[in-house]
C-alpha cells in the first residue's frame, strides 16, 4: 500500500511540475541576465556538463513551493552561457530519496555499459524518513543515464553505488575522467573532510584517499567539491574546490580553492585555502565538466543560506551568478584564480555611455540592468562608487586603507533578515587599476583588476536603482563604458 501510495503522489508531482510557467518573468528583483528557474524554489548547480555544442545547467529544484523541499533536478541548457532555454525536470524523488546534489559525466569508452557518449549523473540520495529517525547514514551516491542528451532519463537498477559508512554528511559527488589512471575520480564531501575514491566503470568505488588539511579555521559543512587540473605556462597545477555551508570569511556560505598536485590518488596543496569570491552571494560553486579546449567555466549560486529561503521574492527564489571563466596565475603571494565573465556577454550588450577619459567625481545615469567598465591610469588605493537611487537607498563600494569593501546597510529592504544588512570586506594589497560591474535587478558582481578580485552581492532596493557616481583620489577616469544589459527572460 505504502509504494502505492508514493508512486500516486510521484505522478502527481510530475504532473504539477510539469505546468508551463505563464508568467511575464518581470516580477519584483527578478534578474534579466541571470539564470533563474521558471518559478519557486533553486539552490546548488548539479551535473554541469558540455555535450554536442550544449551546456547543461542541472540544478536543486523544489517545484511546489519558493523555500528548499523534496529536492528535484530542474534542468536548461545554452549554447553560450548566457541564452538559456528552461528543459523539463531531469531527475524527481523516489523510494531512496531526494535527490541532492551531484555532476555528469559523458562516458566517451562506455565504461559503464550504457552506452557509447552516454550522459551520467551522479548524485546523492538524501532518505530524509532515515533523517527523521535519527539515523546518521542517511545519504549514499547513485547515479542515472541519458541517451537523448538529457531529455529522459533512467536511474541504474542496482543504486546506490556508494553507500554511506556511518557519517551524517555524506554527499555531492563531483566526478571526471583522469586519463593518468584510466578511471574515473569521484571528490565527496563528508561532513568536514574531501573523500577521493576511483573507478573503471562508475559503478564499482575504491576509497582512495582523505582530503583535510590542517588549518586553524573553524568552518561550516562542507560541501561540492570539484578537483580539476589547470595550465599555468606548461606546467600542470590541479584545483580543488570546496564549498563551506557556514562560517565563511564575510558571514554564512563561501566558497574556497586550493592549489596543488595530484597523483592519481592524492591530493597535495602547497598552500592554504583561498576564497574564490569575498561577497555574501556566491555559493556551491563547480566547473563544467568536458568544456572545449579544455576551457575551466564556474558557475555558482547567488545566495547564502543565512537568508536565502527568506529574501522578498515570491514567484520564484534565488539565482545562478554568471559563469565565469577561470585561469590559473601566480603572484609574490602565490596561486591565485582569476575570474573573467564571457565573451559570449558581448551579444546582450547596447552601449548607452562611453567617454576616453571622465573627471572625477563622475556621476552618471545608469540603467537598472547594466554593466559599468572603467580603468584607472596608474592605479589607485582611493576609491568611492555609489549605485542607488533617488530615494536614498544605494550600496557603497570603497577602496580604502589596503580593503575593499561592500556596504549594503542602505540598499533597501533588510527586515526580512537580521543577517542581511552588513558591510563586507575583502583585502586588495595592490592597487585598483581596471573595475568591471555587473548590475541586475538586485545583485551586483564586481571584478577588480581584470577579475583577480571578485564580490558578488544581493540587495532589494524599493525603487530600482538608477545612480552611478564615481569618486576617489585620481583626477580622472579612462575608457568609462555604461553598456545596457538586454533581458534574455522577458516575454515583451
Amino acid at each position: 500500500m505504502k509504494s502505492l501510495i508514493f508512486v500516486a503522489l510521484l505522478l502527481a508531482m510530475t504532473v504539477s511540475a510539469q505546468k508551463p510557467y505563464t508568467g511575464n518573468y518581470d516580477e519584483p528583483y527578478r534578474p534579466a541576465f541571470h539564470f533563474t528557474p521558471p518559478s519557486q524554489w533553486m539552490n546548488d548547480p548539479n551535473g554541469l556538463v558540455y555535450h554536442n555544442g550544449k551546456y547543461h545547467l542541472f540544478y536543486q529544484y523544489h517545484p511546489h513551493s519558493n523555500v528548499w523541499g523534496p529536492m528535484h533536478w530542474g534542468h536548461a541548457e545554452s549554447k553560450d552561457l548566457v541564452h538559456w532555454t528552461h528543459l523539463p525536470i531531469a531527475l524527481y524523488p523516489d523510494e531512496k530519496g531526494h535527490i541532492f546534489s551531484g555532476s555528469a559525466v559523458i562516458d566517451k569508452n562506455n565504461t559503464a555499459g550504457f552506452g557509447k557518449d552516454a550522459m551520467v549523473a551522479i548524485y546523492t540520495y538524501h532518505s530524509d524518513e532515515l533523517w527523521k529517525q535519527g539515523h546518521k547514514n542517511t545519504e549514499s551516491q547513485a547515479i542515472a543515464y541519458s541517451l537523448d542528451e538529457g531529455k529522459t532519463w533512467t536511474k541504474y537498477k542496482n543504486n546506490p553505488v556508494l553507500n554511506n559508512t556511518g557519517e551524517q554528511d555524506f554527499r555531492d559527488p563531483k566526478v571526471f575522467w583522469n586519463d593518468a589512471t584510466n578511471k574515473w575520480i569521484m571528490v565527496l564531501a563528508v561532513h568536514d573532510m574531501i573523500r577521493i575514491f576511483s573507478s573503471p566503470n562508475l559503478k564499482d568505488w575504491t576509497f582512495e584517499s582523505n582530503f583535510q588539511p590542517r588549518e586553524d579555521l573553524v568552518l561550516g559543512v562542507w560541501e561540492c567539491p570539484d578537483l580539476f587540473p589547470m595550465d599555468y605556462q606548461g606546467q600542470q597545477k590541479w584545483v580543488m574546490i570546496v564549498n563551506h555551508g557556514d562560517k565563511a570569511v564575510n558571514g554564512g556560505s563561501g566558497t574556497r580553492y586550493f592549489v596543488g598536485d595530484f597523483d592519481g590518488k592524492k591530493f597535495t596543496p602547497e598552500a592554504p585555502g583561498k576564497w574564490l569570491d569575498f561577497g555574501t552571494d556566491y555559493y556551491a560553486a563547480v566547473t563544467f565538466g568536458n568544456a572545449p579546449d579544455g576551457k575551466k567555466m564556474i558557475q555558482g549560486w547567488m545566495s547564502n543560506w543565512q537568508y536565502a529561503t527568506k529574501v522578498p521574492t515570491e514567484v520564484w527564489r534565488s539565482a545562478m551568478a554568471l559563469p565565469r571563466e577561470l585561469s590559473l596565475s601566480k603572484d609574490a603571494n602565490g596561486w591565485f584564480l582569476r575570474q573573467e565573465t564571457l565573451s559570449a556577454m558581448a551579444s546582450i550588450k547596447d552601449s548607452v555611455y562611453s567617454s576616453e577619459w571622465t573627471a572625477l567625481p563622475f556621476k552618471e545615469t545608469l540603467p537598472t540592468e547594466s554593466e559599468v567598465a572603467f580603468v584607472i591610469d596608474g592605479g589607485t588605493d582611493n576609491l568611492l562608487v555609489e549605485i542607488g537611487n533617488v530615494d536614498g537607498e544605494k550600496i557603497v563600494l570603497q577602496l580604502k586603507d589596503g580593503q575593499f569593501s561592500i556596504d549594503r546597510t542602505k540598499s533597501g529592504k533588510l527586515d526580512f533578515s537580521d543577517k542581511f544588512a552588513s558591510v563586507q570586506t575583502m583585502p586588495v594589497p595592490e592597487k585598483i587599476v581596471s573595475v568591471q560591474l555587473f548590475l541586475d535587478n538586485s545583485s551586483v558582481e564586481v571584478f577588480l583588476n581584470e577579475g583577480k578580485y571578485v564580490m558578488t552581492n544581493l540587495f532589494f532596493p524599493t525603487e530600482p536603482y538608477n545612480i552611478i557616481s564615481v569618486a576617489g583620489s585620481s583626477k580622472e577616469i579612462k575608457h568609462v563604458d555604461i553598456n545596457k544589459l538586454n533581458n534574455i527572460w522577458r516575454k515583451e
